[in-house]
């Protein structure tokens, strides 16, 4: 066990599947050239210079390339870089790389992972700040991960490069930095199994990626006021782990769902939605989702602060469900 941090450990993850399978090549290193990395990427170009490239800028070209190459028997794994381009790749990711199992009655593997940053990073603007998790959610066909921690984001980043399925791994800038004791060695966490970050019995918050570490910090305040909360972290929504989230709200009785998608349409919408078709006898107060609002994400500094979730906005949430 050894304390590392979020970036280190997704770059552990993908030099181990990079040391045991030569299949596995990086396509696109702008997460590679982030400065949190910069000194750890040297060793993924120095063991294995022949599996890194940089194409062009053109994200449509470097979707197509990578779904080729997976299709062929190899194991990409495509770098996006911020999450709004991928909707440069839209059509190759959600139309191609979705369908083509199903379409060519299972004789077509698509093992590719595209990975990206999304969220609100500072300064990003309306064009380079998307969370499209939620879009995403409704295109069937794509294994979503959405890591919150380095022990984490290490396990689950193995299990999408070894996956026979195309992945999106959605990371968020402001996880990069934070430090987490992480298993040495290589392992994997299955998708689907949730991770019960906090033990509480008066209300749930289920939240994802960067909002899990938000919602532990909400936990902890509203301790101290005499309300305990249990956190969930999914770790990825397709697979989505029910049973986890449902099992906990018969406990606690009230459900508060966090992610940095919009509003509608979200992915707190489909998690309340389902708890409300499937435990609805067991619910003591309306679901709450705390979100970004449906408004395009302002470049100023103040306005960007005014619609990020915060402690507070999860706060307020879990009184209001528990009042």
């Amino acid at each position: 066990m050894s304390k590392i941090t979020y970036a280190q450990a997704l770059i552990d993850g993908l030099h181990g599947c990079m040391s045991e399978d030569e299949r596995v090549s990086v396509i696109g290193s702008y997460i590679l050239g982030l400065s949190p990395l910069n000194s750890l990427v040297n060793r993924l170009r120095e063991d294995f210079a022949g599996r890194i490239s940089d194409p062009p800028i053109s994200e449509a070209a470097v979707a197509a390339t990578g779904i080729g190459a997976a299709m062929a028997g190899h194991r990409p794994f495509i770098d996006i870089g911020t999450a709004s381009f991928i909707f440069e790749a839209w059509s190759q990711i959600v139309n191609e790389a979705a369908n083509a199992h199903y379409m060519s009655g299972g004789q077509i593997t698509v093992p590719v992972v595209f990975h990206m940053l999304h969220g609100l990073r500072g300064g990003g603007g309306a064009q380079h700040s998307h969370s499209p998790q939620a879009m995403l959610f409704n295109c069937p066909g794509l294994e979503i991960v959405l890591p919150a921690s380095p022990a984490d984001v290490k396990g689950l980043i193995r299990q999408a490069v070894l996956s026979d399925n195309p992945t999106i791994v959605i990371d968020h800038s402001k996880l990069l930095a934070i430090e987490e004791d992480v298993p040495d060695g290589n392992y994997t966490i299955p998708f689907g199994k949730a991770n019960v970050r906090r033990h509480g019995g008066d209300a749930t918050i289920v939240a994802t990626s960067l909002a899990v570490q938000t919602s532990l910090e909400a936990a902890e305040i509203l301790s101290q006021n005499g309300i305990e909360t249990e956190v969930i972290d999914p770790r990825t929504i397709v697979p989505l782990d029910l049973d986890t989230i449902l099992s906990s709200v018969e406990k606690t009785g009230r459900l508060v769902v966090v992610d940095e998608a919009n509003l509608r349409c979200s992915v707190a919408s489909e998690i309340g939605m389902s708890v409300a078709e499937l435990a609805f006898s067991s619910l003591k107060a309306p679901i709450v989702r705390v979100t970004r609002p449906d408004v395009p994400v302002p470049f100023s500094p103040p306005l960007e602060s005014h619609i990020a979730i915060d402690a507070v906005k999860i706060i307020n949430a879990v009184e209001k469900v528990t009042r």
